[in-house]
């Protein structure tokens, strides 16, 4: 499936859309639910769950959609999928609770396993970011929209290199890759904003040694790769592949604009404790 220029719009349009909807709860009381997984739920999460699923099958209902909040749709279908919407309502729920303004909407398109056109919405920050593998990648802000690209991890001698990690997630894991590292400066920032900064070339990794799932993480990789850049697997050194098993669940990852292996050892560390 290609995204062509009139759909991008459309689709980017209707994210923001969803984005206003969300920045509207954010701005009242909201009641926060537990889940299964003991993770939070708001009416935010199913305001913008049903926003970015009616649009999607509006502009491409020949699509199957699969959402966070979606119900359960078994592997056996799924796997028959070649292309499909993988969507995060609110992409930090948490960070939306503790009014931050770190929370992301979500949207990437998977063709065979492989993430190739992804929208990140920042509401708070009013920052949108887009990717596409035949198109690059591109941030929109008040200043207007502009390409944007990975950049070289420099020598050790040349500047201290910007490490982004959670807040919340995996903090002893990070705490020790960065430990191994030469001079360096470490940022903590929650959703997938972190994976957007490797993109737009404000950070140079993003090592993420704990938990996540294939719909946290695809839309910014779509941006990530289309920046020029990488999200791989922190065991094989291979791209994340979606719908490749019964399970959502990620393997641990490493996001960074070079597939250099000068933190290779570092990461190695960190997966051994």
């Amino acid at each position: 499936m290609t995204i062509d220029e009139p759909l991008r719009r459309e689709l980017i349009r209707g994210v923001l859309d969803a984005g206003q909807r969300v920045l509207q709860i954010y701005a009242q009381d909201f009641s926060v639910e537990t889940k299964a997984d003991d993770s939070p739920l708001t009416q935010a999460d199913m305001a913008s769950h049903h926003a970015l699923s009616n649009l999607l099958q509006r502009l491409t209902p020949e699509v199957p959609i699969l959402s966070e909040e979606s119900d359960p749709i078994a592997y056996e279908t799924r796997r028959q999928w070649s292309c499909y919407w993988l969507i995060d309502p609110l992409d930090g729920t948490k960070e939306f609770v503790r009014r931050n303004g770190e929370f992301t909407l979500n949207v990437a398109l998977i063709d065979n396993g492989v993430p190739v056109f992804g929208i990140v919405h920042a509401p708070v920050l009013d920052v949108t970011w887009w990717g596409d593998a035949e198109q690059g990648a591109f941030k929109i802000s008040a200043e207007g929209e502009r390409a944007i690209h990975v950049r070289e991890l420099p020598a050790a001698d040349e500047r201290p290199w910007r490490i982004v990690g959670s807040r919340l997630h995996g903090v002893g894991a990070f705490d020790i890759f960065c430990d191994q590292l030469p001079s360096h400066e470490r940022v903590s920032m929650g959703s997938s904003l972190k994976l957007c900064l490797v993109a737009e070339g404000a950070a140079d990794l993003y090592p993420r040694l704990a938990p996540t799932c294939e719909w946290d993480t695809a839309a910014a990789q779509a941006v990530v790769t289309a920046a020029g850049g990488y999200v791989l697997d922190a065991e094989t050194l291979q791209p994340l592949r979606c719908n490749q098993q019964d399970s959502t669940l990620n393997p641990f990852f490493i996001v960074c604009g070079q597939s250099s292996a000068r933190w290779e050892k570092a990461l190695n560390v960190a997966l051994s404790v």
